[in-house]
């Protein structure tokens, strides 16, 4: 069996008639055709160039295209973030007052890290290749702007923090030291001290609650001990004081009745006669029967009701005489 090669090999040459009808068709051929051929042949060759140019700038107008968005997402997350920042923890920060840090220069530095104008964000809104590039650009200076402002306001906003919480450390120091043997929980003492060591701003701020709530509550149970102590030593002293005048006014009585003069008399039994309804006596009796009394004699006294009269002679205390 002839293989292929062999078949090939063992083809025979072609006859003169064979040969002469091709030279024949070549010099039938016409002389237009060659032109032909050659400028359809370049108009190829422009087509495909165009199309070959067509496809070459669409693919650089979407690869700025795409270039473009990754810059605009980049500049937007940027700006995000500084946004973020400046409405977040900065804006809080702008409420702290001088005395609630220890050092007020680092309020100075945050408002100054806000006192900036940032740019605008436009995005890849230009038409065309170049315009796209230019956006990209602009868009990659704003977030570099973004992102080096972000980083300093960051500095500035922890720098107040951390003089914010060194102030209430040491306004929570002085408390601990204050409070010492002042609260009525010393426990209340205890967490505060372990905030402190913490350095827990939160904790800190709830665990000195607690320590002045504390002293509050002593202060007042003292108060009213106090009170109480203050109540019961008034009411001694104006029980000592009402015994004091009652025993002053039992002196003065006493020595009153002392400074008197003390009278003594002897009664004498002179006795004269007398007669009914007018003898004859040492005072005599009265006219007319009234009632009289005379002993002719002196006590040292005299008396008469009111039916008579007697001659006064002297005093006789009642409680011995009983007049």
């Amino acid at each position: 069996m002839k293989t292929e090669q062999e078949t090939e090999t063992n083809t025979p040459p072609p006859t003169n008639e064979e040969t002469a009808a091709v030279e024949e068709s070549r010099r039938v051929r016409p002389k237009w055709l060659v032109p032909l051929v050659a400028g359809l042949c370049a108009l190829a060759l422009v087509v495909a160039g165009g199309i070959g140019w067509k496809i070459w700038s669409d693919r650089r107008l979407a690869e700025a295209e795409a270039a473009c968005a990754t810059a605009s997402d980049a500049a937007r997350g940027a700006m995000n973030d500084w946004n973020t920042l400046v409405n977040g923890d900065a804006a809080d920060l702008l409420e702290v007052k001088a005395d609630q840090v220890k050092d007020a220069k680092t309020l100075d530095a945050l408002k100054t890290a806000l006192d900036v104008e940032a740019p605008e964000y436009e995005g890849c809104v230009a038409d065309g290749k170049d315009g796209l590039e230019t956006a990209i650009d602009e868009l990659d200076d704003a977030a570099a702007w973004y992102e080096k402002h972000t980083g300093s306001l960051k500095k500035a906003v922890d720098a107040v923090n951390d003089s914010k919480l060194a102030k209430t450390i040491d306004t929570a120091k002085t408390l601990l030291e204050s409070s010492n043997g002042n609260v009525q929980d010393d426990k209340t003492r205890e967490e505060l001290s372990k905030a402190i060591e913490a350095k827990d701003e939160a904790a800190i701020a709830k665990a000195s609650k607690a320590v002045n709530d504390s002293i509050a509550v002593k202060q007042k149970a003292d108060e009213e001990a106090k009170a109480k102590a203050q109540a019961e030593a008034d009411a001694k002293a104006a029980e000592e004081a009402a015994a004091a005048a009652n025993a002053q006014t039992q002196q003065q009585q006493y020595n009153y009745q002392q400074s008197q003069p003390q009278q003594s008399w002897t009664p004498s039994y002179s006795y004269g006669g007398g007669a009914t309804g007018g003898g004859s006596g040492t005072t005599g009796g009265s006219t007319g029967g009234s009632a009289g009394s005379s002993y002719g004699g002196s006590f040292g006294y005299s008396s008469g009701d009111k039916f008579g009269s007697g001659s006064p002679g002297g005093i006789c205390p009642e409680s011995v005489c009983g007049v």
